[in-house]
This record gives structure tokens, sequence and C-alpha cells, in this order.
């Protein structure tokens, strides 16, 4: 797949702008300050639905505006589509399909995929756990677009259990004794949720670990190992053989090696965790047990990435990663990752077989994933068919319904098997990222892009960027983007 067009009305600095894109690299070229990034920075909300830059959307609406909108004209194989956002702060925001509009925002979601370098990706391997929970979430919503409502109703579920336990520790400081009804309600539906998070997450790192220790190899010139790992929050409240309790081998095993448990036995060891961490989250007015409160390991030959990697260490496990989310994204199999595209390529960036495949990309995004047979279930993700064993959860009307993921295969295929489509290799988007790069690695990071459908660059100096990215150049200057001759 590839952008085309891209249009913004009143986003960020511009007030209007058209660029027609070509597949393969596109180079963004200007000084500082002039909106290069906001032209990426839209393709990506496209994609996402939010900024890697900022956490709310009152920032993207250009000063003086009520609303800004972003239309761009997706090409995926034969077939194009035309998805137009409209982003209102404060309101909920609008989107439409070749102008057909759509009841949720969300469900443009999948349409386009993105991988997006930025400098801010140092903060993957060096920062708080919060970045690297972000990455894995982002990621499972590309593979599987509609778990973003499934992680949406988990955000308000543990929003509403720490306000549950911030007054449940203020009725114990005034010496009374607190009434723990209500918060087994929120438990049940927060491990209901959270176990299926943590198992999408599990399937997830598992997969992405080969490509990790591949790309981390070709950038780095095989100086090092890296691997991934998963720290979950029941390992400091549950006892080691608490898995064994609850049908699994183990709680959580740090290597992956094993197929992880079902969202049903994750479930059942959040409702252990939380029961084991109540004197402790009602003391302290936090919820202690969950997915919010997980890590993604990063280790780099045996040790801890965060605190004994080097500089250039780092930004090699943090390109690493964004390597391997493209591989996966794209469907590249693990053993396979010596070239962003294996395809042959014709003239105008398209692959020679295109017209041997039969193209989803017309696909609706507008119905609703809800609306999937429920006697189907998902055994994968811990959603059962009706009459299969689960742990029973109680549900009232102040807790919202999560959206069921699909049918799993019969063999118990990843979450995302069947969601990927034909033609589903992502756009990149590198947002002043060589400039932060070693000559080395940043003619590593070239060879490894160069052969995507397509590349956005982004670039303050003209030489910071390999020539093999400059095919198609825009020059970018005072809100003004022109395309370079």
């Amino acid at each position: 797949m590839y952008v085309s067009h891209l249009s913004l009305l009143d986003f960020r600095s511009y007030a209007s702008v058209d660029v027609e894109l070509e597949p393969g690299p596109n180079a963004f070229v200007g000084r500082n300050g002039q909106g290069k990034t906001n032209l990426v920075e839209a393709i990506g909300y496209v994609a996402t639905l939010g900024s890697h830059r900022v956490s709310n959307d009152a920032p993207l609406v250009r000063a003086g505006a009520e609303r800004a909108v972003v239309r761009t004209r997706i090409v995926r194989g034969d077939r194009a589509s035309t998805v137009e956002l409209e982003i209102t702060p404060g309101r909920a925001n609008r989107a439409r399909i070749n102008r057909g509009q759509l009841g949720r925002a969300r469900d443009v979601l999948g349409i386009l995929r993105t991988v997006l370098f930025a400098p801010e990706d140092l903060a993957l391997v060096k920062g708080d756990p919060d970045g690297r929970r972000k990455l894995l979430d982002q990621l499972v919503v590309q593979l599987l677009p509609r778990a973003a409502g499934l992680l949406g109703d988990y955000e308000r579920v543990n929003r509403q259990r720490s306000a549950l336990l911030k007054s449940l520790r203020g009725q114990r400081a005034a010496g009374r004794s607190p009434d723990l009804g209500t918060l087994e309600v929120w438990d049940a539906k927060a491990a209901q949720l959270g176990g299926q998070i943590l198992g999408m997450r599990l399937q997830l790192v598992q997969a992405m670990r080969p490509h990790v220790a591949a790309a981390y190899a070709q950038v780095s010139d095989a100086d090092g190992h890296a691997e991934l790992g998963y720290r979950s929050s029941l390992d400091a409240v549950l006892p080691d053989d608490a898995g064994a309790s609850a049908g699994g081998a183990a709680i959580l095993p740090a290597d992956l090696a094993d197929a992880p448990p079902s969202a049903v036995e994750l479930e059942t060891l959040l409702l252990a965790g939380m029961a084991a961490a109540r004197s402790q989250e009602v003391d302290r007015g936090v919820s202690l047990v969950g997915p919010h409160r997980d890590d993604l390991v990063l280790t780099l030959g045996g040790l801890p990435a965060k605190g004994y990697a080097s500089h250039g260490e780092s930004w090699s496990f943090a390109l690493a990663l964004r390597l391997a989310s493209y591989r996966l994204l794209g469907g590249t199999p693990a053993d396979d990752g010596t070239r962003a595209d294996d395809g042959t390529r014709a003239d105008d960036g398209t692959r020679a077989d295109d017209g041997d495949r039969a193209d989803d990309g017309d696909r609706s995004m507008s119905a609703d994933p809800t609306s999937a047979d429920p006697a189907l279930g998902n055994p994968a993700l811990g959603n059962p068919a009706p009459g299969d064993s689960v742990t029973a959860v109680p549900v009232t009307a102040h807790v919202p319904r999560p959206e069921r993921p699909p049918a799993a295969s019969p063999s118990g295929a990843r979450f995302w098997t069947e969601e990927l489509g034909h033609d589903a290799e992502p756009v990149l988007i590198l947002d002043d990222v060589f400039a932060e790069l070693d000559l080395r690695r940043r003619d590593r990071l070239a060879e490894l892009v160069a052969p995507a459908r397509q590349v956005l660059v982004t670039a303050a100096v003209p030489d910071d960027v390999p020539s093999g990215l400059m095919a198609t150049r825009f020059d970018v200057v005072t809100g003004a983007v022109t395309r370079a001759s």
C-alpha cells in the first residue's frame, strides 16, 4: 500500500495544502519549523488516530480554527480509497471513506498502516515502561483494528477501578471498614479485559523476537544479541507456582519459549493477583495489577538494555523494534528479514505480481466488529463459544462490554493471522531520524528500508538523507510544499 495524495485543512501550521506523493522514497526537506513533520504526522494520524508528538488532538488544529481535516488517498493493489478525518477537539472525530460517513472514527483503522521512526524512539530503550506498552498496543491495533475498542474499554474500567480504590482508601483512613463488594465487580471486568490484552501482547512479543534479533544484527553489524521479554505485574504479587495452580506451567515465562497462556487462564491469574494485592491496593489507592503495569523487557547480550547499552547500541535497538514492527505488519517471515521487500518492482514502484493478487483494499471498515456471530467464539484469545467453561464475570449496567474479537482458526492461530490481507506492507515514515545516526547506521538503515513500497523521510539538511531515499524530493518552506525538479 502507499499514500498517493495528502490534503490538509487547518491542520497544525497549514491553512491548506495538497501534496501528490509517489510510491517509493519521498523526502521532505526544509529548515526546522517549516512544517515537514506536520505532513507525516497527518499521515500517521490516519493510520493510528493518534499523534506521535502529543497526547491529545487540540494542538493538531491550527490556531484560530475550530477543526482540522486530513484527507488521504490510499492505494492498495489496483484499488484506491479516500479516507477523510475531521478532528474537532472536545468532540467525537468524524470519518469518511470514499465520501461515505462512518459511525465511528476508529472504523478507518486498518485501511492504512504505517511504521514511524522518530528521534523520540530512543525513549523506547531508555525511557519508562509506558512508551514500550504503547508500542505493543499500537502494533496490536494495526494488526487487529477492532482491538482498539478492547483497549479503550480496559482503560475506562481501570480508571473506574482506580477511582474506587481511592475512595476505599479514604474509608480506611477514616477508620471505616471498606465495602469491597463493588470492587470485586470491577476486578472481574478488569481481569476479563486484561486477560485478552495480555494474551495478545504475549503472542505479539513472541512473534517479534526473531524479527528484532535479525534487525538488530543488520543495523549494528551483529554487535551483540537483542532479546525481548515481558514482565508482568503478576510477578510481584503471585508466588512462582501460581501458574500451576491456575492450570498453567508458570505465571509468564520470561523467555516466551512456550505458547503463551490462553486469555481465560490469564484472566484467572489476574483475578488471583488482584486478590493477593487487595490490601496494598486499598492502602495506596492505586491499581497495582494488570496490563497497565507491565513492561516490555529489552536485553542486549543478556543485560538490560536500559542502563547498560551505549547510545549507539540504544539507537540500534530502537531501530530494530521499528523494523521488526514493519516486517511483522508486512507479513515478512521471521527467517527472512534481509530486505524490507522481496517483491520484484516495476519502474512505477508497483510489484510485478500485483496483477495476480486478489486485492481487498476496498473492504468495508464501517461494519460493526461486534456483529460477528457470538457462537463462533475465540479459544485462542479466551473468548469461548457458548457452552465452554469460563470464570463467571459479574456485569453491571455501568461496566462497558468489550468488543468481541474475531473467531480464531481451529488450530488456534495468532490473533492477526487473517487480518493482514493482501498488499499489507505498511508505509514507512522516518521523521528526522538520519540526523540522529552515525554514518554507518544511517547507511545500513537506508539500505534496509529503500526497497519498501513507500518511504516518507523528513530532514532539515539534504545531506543527512542517503541518496537512495531522495527519488522524489519536496522542499518545505514556510508552509509551502513544492516538488523539486
